[in-house]
């Protein structure tokens, strides 16, 4: 099995992961301190990679760990209502819950950060969180494995971020900004981050000798105009905030694009008992609903010679073809004392963006009666994931 986690190979500076794992022993801490300007509000960033010795701790409960606040705790309580997954909270103030579906499961809401942590201890099995604190806060531990890395909320991009006056007004892309001379071992770029792993790592893989980095409290954006950074890195959702502050993205300096993920200790998916199936349920559960999502039941009948005459004439229109195409089956209606199918029903899949396109189309060839449902699951044959997670432990 690869050392390298499967998450970080979708990383955009995975090229080095593999390096990183073959130079370090896992079970070694290395503690690298890198030097920051001096600030009223700055203060030093210690860094650490590599991980502890992990051992599983004794329990019979499997834990999930969920955001305990803000948008993405919301967000992440509806996603398992919806898929009939609801998490029972006996008391708002308590941060332990259970799932009453998935047996044996205990939901402990947590800061994200802390999340991550508490998979690498053992002292959580599962977790939800945004990709961007997994990586962060995982440092490319091992025993990280992402089950689910699409969930569908949450999205934003971890970048950096330059004024659009002074001397970097006409700096457009990465490569531009390395190549600046005013940059020297006397005088770095100067970055203000929250994210202390992520942002000096990215930097410096992408040639920029000459970095100081700083942390600050309250929002980043302020420090550019306050003399305190010439750069920051850090998330972005719409980038108005940043606009508002003058200051801009650059080509190549978006370092991740994050969303909800679901990740899971690789030590608690392989020993401990439960955690597998438990996976297995929560996945089929995720992978249908969120297939279904956006997606809408069509039925209609229509006039026509035969089924195979209907579908002809449903596959002529683009939006159409369902998910592997329409289904059809005979109306029997009894005239003048005789049973006849002179109508055939048809049911077909369509996305949301197209509902209104698909019904016009429909009444072009002759529906007519057009029933229209949401849906709320696709079961396919096997979850795509569940494959993929059972390669990725060698089972």
């Amino acid at each position: 099995m690869s050392v390298v986690n499967p998450f970080l190979k979708q990383s955009p500076y995975h090229s080095s992961t593999s390096d990183f794992a073959s130079k370090y022993n896992q079970s070694s801490r290395i503690s690298v301190k890198f030097t920051v300007s001096s600030s009223a509000l700055a203060s030093p960033v210690t860094l650490l990679n590599g991980s502890a010795d992990l051992r599983i701790p004794e329990r019979n409960e499997i834990r999930l760990g969920l955001p305990s606040k803000g948008r993405m705790a919301s967000d992440t309580l509806d996603l398992l209502k919806d898929c009939q997954l609801s998490v029972r909270q006996v008391n708002p103030r308590q941060y332990v819950a259970q799932i009453p579906q998935l047996a044996n499961m205990e939901v402990w809401f947590q800061r994200p950060k802390d999340i991550v942590r508490k998979l690498v201890s053992g002292d959580l099995d599962l977790g939800v969180v945004g990709l961007d604190t997994v990586y962060e806060y995982g440092q490319e531990n091992e025993d990280l494995i992402l089950v689910h890395d699409a969930l569908d909320y949450g999205d934003c991009r971890l970048s950096l971020a330059i004024p659009k006056y002074g001397i970097f007004e006409n700096i457009n892309s990465l490569k531009e900004l390395a190549e600046m001379p005013q940059w020297t071992a006397e005088k770095p770029l100067r970055v203000a981050t929250g994210f202390t792993y992520m942002g000096p790592k990215f930097l410096k893989e992408s040639g920029l000798k000459h970095v100081t980095f700083s942390t600050a409290d309250g929002a980043l954006e302020a420090a550019p105009a306050m003399g305190i950074a010439d750069a920051i890195v850090d998330l972005v959702s719409s980038g108005t905030t940043l606009r508002e502050n003058d200051l801009k993205e650059i080509e190549g300096g978006i370092i991740v694009q994050s969303q909800a993920v679901l990740v899971a200790s690789r030590k608690s998916l392989v020993q401990r008992k439960g955690v597998l199936d438990a996976v297995h349920e929560i996945l089929e559960r995720l992978e249908a609903h969120l297939k279904a999502e956006g997606q809408f039941t069509v039925v209609a009948n229509m006039r026509g010679s035969s089924a195979e005459e209907v579908a002809e004439r449903i596959l002529s229109q683009t939006s159409l073809s369902g998910l592997q195409g329409p289904t059809i089956s005979p109306v029997f209606c009894k005239r003048n004392g005789k049973v006849s199918a002179d109508y055939y029903a048809i049911v077909i899949c369509v996305p949301k963006k197209s509902l209104y396109q698909s019904v016009q189309q429909l009444r072009a060839i002759g529906g007519s009666g057009v029933l229209v449902s949401p849906l709320t699951y696709i079961f396919d044959e096997e979850t795509p994931r569940w494959r993929e997670l059972l390669t990725n432990l060698g089972l």
